[in-house]
C-alpha cells in the first residue's frame, strides 16, 4: 500500500515521518519553506511518543508529481479541499481512497442536500463517495516548531471507520501499515457517534478561545468563560442528539477531563492571532446549519460564528 499525506503539519508529518520510519511506502505534500527543510532534512520529530526522531519522506508540492497511490490521507484544514481538488481527482480516478483527518463536521456527515458550510457545490462529495471514504477522528496533538521540525503528543490512537462495506479491505490494509509503524489503529462500527463526540469539544473550546484568547484550562477555570463553554456544548449535544450521534459524556465530565489533560492553546486560537483562516465553517457553522435546518435551538453557536466570521472576514 502506498500512502500520500496531504497536509505535513504537526498531525499529518508525524504520521508521514512514523510510517515511513516503519518501511511503508509514503509521500508527502506540503508547501513553502516546511516542503523544502523536508526535502533536505525529512521530517525531523523534536519531541514525540516515540521520542525524538527523523525520517526521510519523498515530499512535493502537488500529489500529481507522485503517480498512484492506494490511500490518501488528508490531514489538512478542511477548508482548502477546493483548492487541492486538482490534485485529488486524478488520484481518484485511479482508484485511492481519502481518508478524513480533519476537525469539524467532514463533507461525508450528511451527501443530501450537501453541508452548505462545508461542501457547497457538492463537489467534495461527488468527487469522494461514501465507497472511497474512510472517515476518521484524530484525538493526538502536535504543531509545527520551524520548517520540517514537529511536535507530537497525546498518543498514537486514531479512530477510523469505513462509511461502506466496500472499504473494509482498504481499511484493513491500512490498519496494517499504520500498526507497522507503531501507531495505535481503532476501527469503529459508527464513525458518525466518534466524530460527534470530538466535534463538542471542538466547537466549543476553539470558538470561545478565539473571542476570548484564552487557552482551554483558562476557559474552564474562569466563571464567564466556563458558562459560555458549557452552553456551547450543550447546543451542540442537542444537535447530535436529534441526529442520533447523541455524545456520551457530560458537560461537567468533559471540562473535568480537559483539565486533566496539559493545557493547549486551540487551533483556532492559534490561527486567530497569526491571522490565518479559521475552520470556522467545519467546526461551528455546519453545527448551526444543522440545528437550524433541523429546528434545534443554537442561539449561542450562531452568535459566536457570526461574531467570528466578522472579525475574521479579512483573513486570507
Amino acid at each position: 500500500m502506498r500512502i500520500a499525506v496531504i497536509g505535513a503539519g504537526g498531525i499529518g508529518g508525524f504520521l508521514a515521518a512514523a510510517l515511513a520510519q516503519g518501511g511503508v511506502p509514503v509521500v508527502v505534500v506540503a508547501r513553502g519553506a516546511h516542503l523544502d527543510a523536508i526535502r533536505r532534512d525529512g521530517i525531523v520529530l523534536d519531541r514525540s511518543d516515540f521520542g525524538p526522531f527523523s525520517a526521510r519522506v519523498d515530499a512535493g508540492a502537488d500529489l500529481r508529481e507522485f503517480g498512484e497511490v492506494d490511500v490518501i490521507l488528508a490531514t489538512f484544514k478542511a477548508h482548502q479541499y477546493e483548492e487541492l481538488i486538482p490534485q485529488l481527482a486524478p488520484a481518484v480516478r485511479r482508484g485511492a481512497h481519502l481518508v478524513t483527518l480533519q476537525n469539524g463536521v467532514p463533507f461525508w456527515f450528511r451527501r443530501t442536500p450537501p453541508l452548505r458550510t462545508v461542501d457547497p457545490c457538492g463537489r467534495i462529495g461527488e468527487l469522494f463517495p461514501d465507497t472511497r471514504t474512510i472517515g476518521g477522528v484524530v484525538h493526538v496533538s502536535g504543531h509545527v516548531n520551524a520548517p520540517g521540525h514537529l511536535e507530537q503528543s497525546g498518543g498514537t490512537r486514531y479512530v477510523l471507520g469505513a462509511l461502506d462495506p466496500a472499504n473494509r479491505g482498504v481499511l484493513e490494509e491500512l490498519v496494517a501499515a499504520m500498526r507497522r509503524a507503531r501507531l495505535e489503529p481503532d476501527v469503529r462500527s459508527d464513525i458518525r457517534h466518534d466524530t460527534w463526540s470530538k466535534l463538542v469539544n471542538n466547537a466549543s473550546y476553539n470558538p470561545a478561545s478565539a473571542k476570548l484568547g484564552l487557552s482551554i484550562h483558562q476557559l474552564i477555570e474562569q466563571p464567564a468563560p466556563r458558562a459560555l463553554v458549557a452552553e456551547l456544548m450543550r447546543e451542540t449535544i442537542a444537535v447530535g442528539r436529534r441526529l442520533g450521534v447523541s455524545a456520551e459524556d457530560g458537560v461537567e465530565a468533559r471540562m473535568a477531563a480537559s483539565l486533566a489533560k496539559a493545557d493547549v492553546r486551540t487551533s483556532m486560537l492559534q490561527d486567530i492571532d497569526a491571522h490565518r483562516p479559521l475552520e470556522l465553517d467545519p467546526i461551528v457553522g455546519a453545527v448551526v446549519e444543522l440545528g437550524e435546518d433541523l429546528g434545534v435551538p443554537v442561539p449561542q453557536l450562531r452568535a459566536i460564528y457570526d461574531e467570528l466570521r466578522e472579525r475574521t472576514a479579512a483573513f486570507s
